[in-house]
């Protein structure tokens, strides 16, 4: 068992959800308030270490008014995760999955800090594995908001179960930017991810799209 996977992000209309200095104020305002709405009712929100080291990000609801945070979960296969890290502060309980690759005392450090840090691989994170963990714990709706590399992995791992994005009205371009999926990518069309629309709308400057995973 797993928990129902959400992947969203706010993506320019060329694929992008960073720049090439890693600029991703992409989403309007109502967008930001949206995405932390479906924070609010998640129970986990998943990033990979690559979006901690690029944008440092707090994963808490801060754009509406709540009293509810989900659970941090971050995929970081050679504990890279920063000691200043803001996923590391006491707003919400975090969860780090990494391999054995990971420093032992990098991990005591973190686990000291009051947050898990749980290894699930050799020499990368098992997601699978991760997944049932959380389903374990009882977090059985999770946000998925990347980058480009953990959604990759993420979707070749059938993991994903809704795709939702706001695009901008705005092309930035560059080959080193990164795109809403990355990794190895598929050979051949035909074995990529197939997606089911199932929704979309206007929404301030945006425009959303929300599909379902087709099995």
């Amino acid at each position: 068992m797993k928990p129902y996977v959400i992947m969203n992000a706010g993506i320019t209309l060329d694929g992008k959800i960073a720049t090439v200095i890693r600029d991703v104020k992409i989403s309007g305002e109502e967008d930001l308030k949206r995405v932390h709405g479906i924070r609010e009712k998640v129970d986990a929100i998943m990033v990979g270490i690559g979006t901690v080291l690029d944008d440092n990000p707090r994963l808490t609801v801060h754009k509406i008014k709540s009293k509810k945070n989900p659970v941090r979960v971050v995929a970081d296969s050679r504990l890279r995760v920063p000691d200043n890290a803001r996923i590391l502060n006491k707003d919400a309980e975090t969860i780090i999955f990494t391999s054995e690759l990971a420093p032992e005392d990098k991990t005591e450090k973190i686990r000291s800090l009051g947050h898990e840090v749980i290894v699930t691989g050799g020499k990368k994170v098992d997601l699978k594995k991760a997944m049932e963990i959380l389903y374990e714990k009882g977090l059985k709706i999770l946000l998925l908001e990347g980058g480009g590399n953990l959604n990759f992995s993420m979707l070749k791992d059938k993991l994903v179960d809704e795709v939702s994005v706001a695009i901008a009205p705005v092309l930035v371009g560059g080959t080193s930017a990164i795109s809403l999926v990355e990794g190895e990518g598929f050979e051949k069309v035909e074995k990529g991810v197939k997606l089911k629309l199932r929704r979309f709308y206007p929404l301030g400057k945006d425009f959303i799209l929300e599909y379902e995973v087709t099995k």
